[in-house]
C-alpha cells in the first residue's frame, strides 16, 4: 500500500524495525518495533510503534496504519502527521494482544482513530 507521499518501493522488514518515528516538527515519537502482515490479503496490517518505556519495561505498543508512515531520508526516519500526545491516546496494547485474533481485535479501532483508508475493503 502506498504511503501518503506515494512511496511504493519494496523494503525489507529488518530495515524498517528500529527506525525512528517522528512528528512533522521533527520530534521523536518512538520507533518501529515490528510490522504485522495480513497473510490473507498480502497487505501490511500495521506497524507497531513503541515508546514510553525504559529498557523494555512499561513500553506502550501502538499499531499504526502503514499508509501513515512516510520515510524521509533527510530526517532519517518515518514522519507521521500526529503528535506524541495523539499517539499516547491512540489504541495500544501488548505485542501479544495486538496480534491476538489475527490482529483484528484493534484493527478497526486503529484505522478509525487515525482516519486511515482500510486496505481490506
Amino acid at each position: 500500500m502506498p504511503t501518503m507521499s506515494g512511496h511504493t518501493t519494496a523494503i525489507r522488514a529488518s530495515k524498517v524495525i528500529g527506525t525512528e518515528v517522528k512528528s512533522p516538527d521533527g520530534n521523536s515519537i518512538g520507533k518501529i518495533e515490528d510490522v504485522v502482515l495480513d497473510k490473507t490479503s498480502n497487505e501490511i496490517m500495521f506497524a507497531i510503534v513503541g515508546f514510553g518505556g525504559f529498557l523494555g519495561m512499561n513500553e506502550k505498543y501502538h499499531p499504526m496504519p502503514w499508509s501513515m508512515l512516510d520515510y524521509e531520508k533527510d530526517r532519517d526516519g518515518y514522519v507521521v502527521n500526529t503528535t506524541k500526545e495523539q499517539l499516547e491516546k491512540a489504541p495500544a496494547d501488548t505485542m501479544d494482544e495486538l496480534t491476538k485474533n489475527d490482529g483484528h481485535g484493534l484493527r478497526e479501532q486503529v484505522y478509525d482513530y487515525y482516519g486511515a483508508p482500510r486496505y481490506w475493503q
